[in-house]
């Protein structure tokens, strides 16, 4: 949840290092050098290769349950204990916005949130495997409101870009309306894309 003009919160870490972070291993952005500001291009290859890799994570889970409701999509917070709270209740706002997906806290997690400093802020990454980690920055969630900035990069993890320059109401504008936007909620167009991607997978997303 990057302020506009600060390097886009997809793929941070991606864009040096080939989508080779896994799950297990902890954040390079924990200790890392902070980048630049990566461009459009930068951005628009961050967003499709987190899309992608959202999308082999939905194609892989419906095919170990074609028959369910949802598919349940499993985090952990051991390496985030600060945010228990925040990450809690993001996912009850995505669990009670959408249908198609279920977010759980357990073992053997499909990402896993993480806490520190980074002058990027907030992010998603992901391996390209279907696997990632959410970063969640401390100076960021003191700024702006805790809640949104976890249910925004959450929903990056369920298939949604940024979109900085929607309003407040817009959950994926991030930080693009500003501090004093205090909405932590999707609106009625991003529950419906995730519930879409993720009871019809990319088929759906190319149509919509």
């Amino acid at each position: 949840m990057r302020h506009p003009k600060m390097l886009t919160s997809l793929l941070t870490a991606a864009l040096g290092a080939g989508l080779t972070l896994s799950l297990s291993a902890a954040p390079a952005a924990a200790s890392a050098p902070s980048a630049a500001y990566a461009g459009s291009a930068a951005e628009a290859k961050a967003n499709q290769a987190f899309f992608d890799a959202v999308m082999k994570s939905v194609a892989k889970k419906r095919a170990a349950t074609p028959g369910a409701d949802a598919v349940t999509v499993v985090y952990s917070t051991a390496n985030a204990p600060s945010f228990r709270t925040q990450i809690a209740r993001s996912a009850q706002i995505w669990n009670s916005s959408v249908v198609n997906v279920r977010l759980a806290e357990g073992s053997n997690a499909d990402f896993a949130y993480y806490e520190g400093s980074d002058s990027r802020g907030s992010y998603a990454s992901t391996d390209g495997h279907g696997n990632g980690y959410i970063f969640l920055d401390y100076q960021q969630n003191q700024q702006y409101n805790s809640t949104r900035v976890t249910a925004h990069e959450t929903g990056h993890v369920l298939g949604l870009p940024d979109h900085y320059s929607g309003p407040c109401s817009e959950l994926m504008s991030g930080g693009g309306p500003g501090t004093s936007c205090q909405n932590a909620y999707p609106n009625s167009q991003e529950r419906s894309r995730v519930d879409q991607l993720w009871r019809y997978g990319l088929a759906s997303a190319m149509k919509h």
